[in-house]
């Protein structure tokens, strides 16, 4: 049978591969045949998301993206010894709930630098002679708050309208190089950040945002296959959109 989202033989790379949404992405884009190469910090946390990928060809890379002027160079790299890359996965982010009277500049800035900045020059290096497949498609994940206002989120939120802007933006000026770029905006879904920041609810705040979510919280994978469409040429003609993927948070 023909599978539109099969993957053979593509090499792509995956940050925050070390847990969450971008473990479990990595996992599924190894099912579907796919080369990983794993980023997050945690080189021992890597291992164990490798130990869970299907196939072979994969690989791991601790980096800080912090670190960000350095990626372009860091990525023809990681090219030139794994071979171009056919699509690239931001997950890697930092969340943040704190009040307006909360907010400091050093939590802002580590905000910004993983989920914007650090976003942009994967973009630059992406982009590169001999790091694209001579072309590709970089998925952004954003996130519901980022279209829809909350209470206690105004960094985080600026932080992912930022990225949904930035993926339009950038959807125009790479399509001439064929570089397809798109985000996805998840709503609740239950990984171990999101079981932390439950924990800090009562009964009834819970009950609230369970309510929000008319299909209920959503699953690793749910965002996974949504990846997975975007970096498979099924999406060839998708470019500078944002999937929402929120169990129809949206929708109210």
């Amino acid at each position: 049978m023909l599978n539109p989202l099969d993957l053979s033989g593509k090499k792509v790379l995956v940050t925050g591969a070390s847990s969450g949404i971008g473990r479990d992405t990595a996992v599924l884009l190894s099912e579907l045949g796919g080369q990983l190469v794993l980023i997050a910090r945690s080189q021992p946390r890597l291992e164990e998301t490798a130990a869970l990928l299907k196939g072979d060809g994969h690989t791991v890379a601790a980096y800080d993206l912090s670190d960000y002027e350095n990626i372009p160079d860091w990525m023809k790299l990681l090219a030139l010894r794994h071979g171009p890359f056919d699509g690239l996965v931001h997950s890697a982010g930092v969340h943040m709930i704190a009040p307006l009277r909360m907010l400091n500049a050093a939590k802002i800035e580590e905000l910004w630098k993983v989920n914007v900045t650090a976003g942009l020059w994967l973009a630059k290096g992406f982009r590169q002679k001999g790091v694209n497949a001579q072309g590709g498609s970089l998925v952004f994940l954003s996130s519901v708050a980022g279209l829809v206002g909350q209470p206690a989120v105004a960094a985080y939120s600026a932080s992912k309208g930022a990225v949904n802007a930035m993926v339009k933006s950038l959807a125009l000026e790479l399509a001439r190089e064929n570089i397809r770029v798109n985000s996805i905006a998840p709503g609740m879904i239950m990984t171990e950040m999101t079981e932390r920041f439950t924990q800090q609810l009562t009964a009834d705040q819970l009950k609230q945002v369970m309510n929000e979510h008319p299909l209920g919280f959503g699953r690793t994978s749910d965002v996974a296959y949504a990846v997975a469409y975007l970096l498979s040429g099924a999406t060839r003609w998708v470019t500078g959109t944002v999937l929402v993927v929120d169990g129809g948070y949206t929708a109210h």
